[in-house]
């Protein structure tokens, strides 16, 4: 038997639930419609989170305009909002405050013990929906967490985050993975390639580490904000003198560490030309199925630079990348510049695919 009729007779605090809901429905590329579906059933050891605000990702830009999930699709994986139902077996209560990972790990298999959660098959099976494929869902009102995601991928938030600070805990804890995997130290020079969303962030979390930080970005905007930031400079790269700018920065080394934040191959060779020997590159943005790559093999195979890759989020370090967000550790407010209604996504996607000078994060924002 179902759990539903568990989860409503603890109904009468969270509201009714409509059978309903508006969500924006990926039904070709580059086009979201907003439609009605069925809000998701409750079964057993799951919970339904009705979404207050969804941060746009750059991976949910590159699924819908270049197409790399086959619709139809609800997408948004940087939810938070309130639990509204739940199943038998969960610890979670209707009103609880929250926002949910998509992903979490088994914790048990080879991948999992070598701390490379994001390879493990349970965390590639996306255990958060609103409907169709599995696909994180909060570009609706509701999404539904299944088992594995309710037992450890849910974080409790005290009342005086709001849901749109929460939205930033699962991007964050990618940052903070990216960065702990590019090995940022106290004062080493460190350069952010691109002062997106995501450049910003990981500028953010290098901050922390007590790192020099430096970053370029075309947008004379995005550059004036990572100085407001914390870098210590920002570059024009189409100067033709980025090179020459860090090295006479490093007493003509090259930086210590080159975060990559921007998705276009011609900036890893670049990157490794700006890195010192055995530095290292790492590729945050480079995440697609079908960009081929090319650089020197002199640049790995002589100079002893790294190229490091960093995917999604890590459960290990849930709780403390969390803080950084729960105990307002980081400017993540600084950095949103729209919100828009669910009935304006096509509208909010399209900005967030083709960024102006005014624009860095986007959140939907449920009314």
């Amino acid at each position: 038997m179902s759990s539903i009729g568990t989860a409503s007779e603890t109904l009468n605090s969270a509201g009714a639930i409509p059978k309903t809901m508006r969500a924006g429905v990926f039904r070709e590329k580059g086009v979201v419609h907003v439609e009605e579906v069925p809000v998701p059933e409750v079964g057993n050891g799951e919970v339904l989170i009705k979404v207050a605000a969804c941060g746009i990702c750059g991976t949910d830009i590159k699924k819908i305009f270049q197409r790399y999930v086959e619709p139809p699709q609800i997408l948004g994986h940087e939810l938070a909002g309130t639990v509204v139902a739940v199943g038998r077996g969960t610890k979670w209560t209707p009103g609880d405050r929250v926002m949910s990972f998509h992903h979490t790990p088994c914790g048990r298999c080879f991948y999992c013990e070598k701390r490379l959660f994001s390879q493990c098959k349970q965390y590639k099976t996306t255990g958060l929906t609103a409907g169709f494929t599995p696909n994180g869902g909060g570009f609706a009102e509701y999404v539904k967490a299944m088992p594995w995601v309710a037992e450890r991928g849910i974080v409790a938030l005290p009342d005086n985050v709001s849901f749109e600070e929460a939205t930033f805990i699962e991007p964050i804890n990618t940052i903070v993975k990216a960065v702990q995997k590019a090995r940022i130290t106290a004062d080493e020079t460190v350069l952010i390639l691109g002062c997106g969303p995501i450049g910003l962030q990981l500028l953010m979390v290098s901050k922390l580490e007590g790192a020099k930080l430096y970053s370029s970005d075309l947008i004379p905007e995005r550059r004036q904000k990572s100085l407001s930031l914390g870098a210590l400079e920002s570059f024009d790269p189409t100067s033709g003198k980025l090179i020459e700018e860090v090295r006479a920065r490093t007493d003509g080394r090259g930086a210590d560490a080159v975060l990559v934040a921007v998705a276009h191959p011609s900036v890893v060779t670049d990157a490794l030309a700006m890195a010192r020997p055995g530095g290292r590159v790492l590729l945050f943005a480079a995440n697609d199925p079908v960009t081929k790559i090319e650089f020197p093999a002199a640049a790995v195979g002589i100079d002893e630079k790294e190229i490091l890759g960093s995917y999604s989020a890590a459960v290990d370090i849930q709780d403390s990348a969390a803080e950084l967000v729960l105990g307002k550790k980081l400017p993540v407010m600084e950095i949103v510049t729209h919100r828009f209604s669910l009935d304006r996504i096509q509208e909010a996607l399209e900005l967030a695919a083709r960024p102006t000078a005014e624009s860095l994060k986007i959140l939907i924002a449920h009314a």
